[in-house]
């Protein structure tokens, strides 16, 4: 999973470093193994964000861009749509996607729904079917979270200082601390969906994904 994480993202060419981070030493000797850049954090982060925090005092940068271990389904689109916030406006502080889905699928809470306002700000993320459809007339528009971020160090910094917010607690989501304290997450849409592995389920899901599509692994840089 980890090696399809990575080869898929190094596809993208505008990486100054690219690399794992983890608090599993198992995954240290597997990266190793295959010669990706690894580095080992603390075990007692409670979410992806902390633990880029953690590398961002090792690793100086600019924006740091944080695709999960678990989606092995990520391409250079989604990348490049993550990046472009911070080209056209350099105040931009987190941007993130999102893709269209069903009303079926948004009343699944593993799958997390975004609402944005009409420039593309996240309003609010929820495990539960967000808007409600009051009316039942089956006309909302529903969008899933994709789990990939980028982030700028600035905003990184004042994440950190940052205690859990109530939100972020009640839905064990970490992006809305940055919503709770006034800090703006630009979502960006695209039409590549992925499945975060969560799951055997989801695991087989990716596979036949690929074998249908005739995916391969792409090769080291």
């Amino acid at each position: 999973m980890i090696e399809w994480v990575y080869r898929r993202a190094s596809v993208w060419p505008g990486f100054a470093r690219l690399l794992v981070a983890t608090d599993s030493e198992e995954v240290i000797a597997h990266c190793r193994h295959l010669n990706i850049p690894a580095e080992m954090t603390s075990a007692a982060h409670r979410s992806g964000t902390d633990r880029i925090i953690e590398v961002m005092r090792r690793v100086p940068a600019g924006i740091y861009v944080n695709i999960q271990g678990d989606e092995p389904m990520v391409t250079a689109n989604h990348i490049e749509l993550l990046l472009g916030p911070f080209r056209e406006h350099r105040e931009t502080a987190v941007s993130t996607l999102k893709v269209a889905m069903s009303c079926e699928e948004a009343k699944n809470p593993n799958d997390v729904k975004v609402v944005t306002d009409r420039s593309g700000r996240a309003l609010y993320f929820s495990r539960s079917p967000i808007p409600f459809d009051r009316a039942g007339l089956g006309r909302v528009k529903y969008y899933k979270h994709l789990g990939l971020y980028a982030y700028s160090g600035h905003a990184l910094e004042v994440f950190s200082a940052l205690a859990p917010s109530g939100l972020e607690t009640a839905e064990a989501l970490e992006q809305l601390r940055f919503l709770e304290n006034g800090i703006p997450i630009v979502v960006l849409e695209t039409d590549e969906d992925t499945v975060g592995v969560d799951t055997e389920d989801d695991l087989k899901k990716v596979e036949d994904y690929f074998l249908r599509a005739n995916v391969t692994l792409p090769q080291s840089h």
